[in-house]
């Protein structure tokens, strides 16, 4: 999920805390299974890597295949909006409650509001039939990396950097951060896609979704057993 923008340092550092906090599994017996559909395709990535961009243009070419869950909120509607269509809009206290019995995937707080995303939301994408796609934090894997959900999860690295030619600082702050979450999370990752280029990056996505749900696959032993 978005939120508005943060410091990234502060952002990488808290991702990186809050997920070495809980029980971090580095190594897990897998098994081969036949051809299935993923039911959840995750978007890992430093941020402004693209994911958002990706996400929108998967959607729009194919909304009979994928679908966002939409976020939870306690910020007011502004005017003409709906419930249900950008956001879900609920009380401060009704979003506690929920939170406090672990109905978010993620949630934040911005000016004096809070977003989220419950895990209903992303169960009622996959009763449709389509493929809930996902943007989010690291820590989110602990959740999402069940047969439920069963998750396709790919990361999307930093474009390369070639000295002399696009060395602007943020590319460099965006490839550092690229570069951390990639050796802190790389046994997570079913793919790693460089962007590069835009357009190349969502057609090697979508052959590569197409791909795992049509030849057999490896995954954790804990989804079968």
């Amino acid at each position: 999920m978005r939120y508005p923008s943060r410091k990234l340092t502060f952002l990488l550092n808290l991702c990186i805390l809050v997920f070495d906090q809980l029980d971090l599994v580095t190594y897990e017996e897998v098994v081969k299974l036949p051809a299935f559909k993923r039911k959840t395709l995750v978007l890992l990535g430093a941020h402004g890597v693209g994911r958002r961009h990706i996400k929108n243009t998967l959607i729009t070419k194919h909304p009979d295949r994928f679908a966002y869950p939409i976020p939870h909120t306690t910020r007011p509607p502004k005017k003409d909006e709906e419930n249900g269509k950008n956001y879900y809009f609920v009380s401060h206290d009704q979003m506690m409650q929920d939170i406090s019995n672990n109905e978010y995937l993620e949630y934040g707080s911005h000016e004096d509001a809070m977003y989220g995303t419950k895990l209903e939301t992303i169960r009622k994408i996959h009763e449709q039939g389509l493929i809930a796609i996902l943007d989010v934090e690291p820590q989110a894997l602990k959740v999402l990396r069940t047969a439920e959900f069963a998750p396709f999860v790919v990361f999307i690295a930093a474009p390369t950097i070639t000295p002399g030619l696009n060395e602007d600082e943020s590319l460099q702050r965006l490839q550092k951060e690229s570069d951390v979450l990639q050796r802190t999370y790389a046994h997570y990752f079913d793919l790693t896609i460089i962007n590069n280029e835009i357009d190349e990056t969502i057609r090697h996505l979508e052959e590569a979704v197409e791909l795992v749900c049509t030849a057999p696959q490896w995954v954790p032993v804990s989804w079968v057993y």
